[in-house]
């Protein structure tokens, strides 16, 4: 008589994708998402180009002593800006807009890991962030005789400068988003501080003409820092005089970057929630 081996089972939970290959699935969901809503994506991408063009156009100028023109001046300062919109201001309204609409419930609600609906964000910011960094410069370079990283050392910077700038706005996205009482008032409760902080981190005004208690507050904030970051990346060192110290200061940029992704990420554990106040 002949005996059969008795099959083996494989166990459900060998059979299931981790958080990370899951992270990327929601990822590109969101991706979808975002590039399905045709408005927000020219509003998104067209903004700080509009912007870029305008400023540039109207303040073209050399700039005195310092070796370039405002024109220059602008395109580090939009790229930060950039990078602060499609990180910040993208997840402050659409967390926001989810919570209230209960989208965040009902994803709490099934059995996919909370780090997944992170990194599927996480993914769309990335994502996002790097192609309006890359069309900035392109019109950076195209229109307004930017030079671009010429040395590994400089990509480098950009490279850390650019993560570490994102992490921190994207974190501080996160937090604020739990601050809007309706998906009605997200968009105003996170665009005014945006703007405000564009005014006086550098990205519209020059900072040697801003008074010193702005640019204390400014400073206590990553733009700021980006802004400064990027300057010394893509303008000559000539242009050193126009900050506060005639230094690029790395390693102080790096220092609040630094400290602003983990203060960004205890306030989004200490803030962040899955239901609306309405409902408790």
């Amino acid at each position: 008589m002949t005996t059969t081996a008795a099959p083996t089972r494989k166990t459900t939970a060998g059979n299931l994708p981790g958080a990370w290959q899951l992270g990327l699935h929601q990822g590109a969901l969101e991706l979808r998402q975002f590039f399905r809503q045709r408005e927000q994506v020219v509003f998104t991408f067209a903004f700080p180009i509009v912007f870029l063009f305008l400023f540039a156009s109207i303040f073209s100028d050399d700039v005195q002593g310092a070796g370039i023109t405002a024109s220059q001046l602008y395109v580090p300062a939009m790229i930060a800006a950039g990078i602060m919109s499609t990180s910040f201001q993208s997840l402050g309204i659409s967390i926001a807009i989810e919570r209230d609409e209960k989208v965040l419930r009902r994803l709490r609600g099934t059995p996919m890991p909370p780090s997944v609906y992170f990194l599927g964000k996480i993914w769309l910011v990335l994502i996002t962030g790097l192609l309006e960094t890359i069309a900035l410069l392109v019109v950076g370079t195209v229109f307004y005789d930017v030079d671009l990283p010429s040395d590994a050392n400089a990509w480098l910077t950009l490279g850390w400068v650019f993560l570490l700038g994102l992490t921190g706005c994207a974190l501080l996205g996160i937090a604020i988003s739990s601050v809007p009482k309706s998906a009605k008032s997200a968009n105003s409760v996170v665009v005014l501080p945006f703007l405000v902080l564009q005014f006086i981190s550098g990205v519209y005004i020059a900072i040697d003409t801003l008074p010193d208690w702005m640019l204390n507050i400014g400073a206590l904030f990553p733009l700021k820092w980006m802004c400064q970051g990027l300057r010394g990346v893509f303008l000559p060192e000539s242009a050193k005089v126009l900050e506060m110290t005639d230094s690029w200061e790395y390693g102080r940029i790096a220092l609040v970057l630094g400290a602003w992704c983990i203060g960004g990420l205890l306030l989004c554990l200490g803030t962040f929630r899955w239901k609306s106040r309405r409902d408790g």
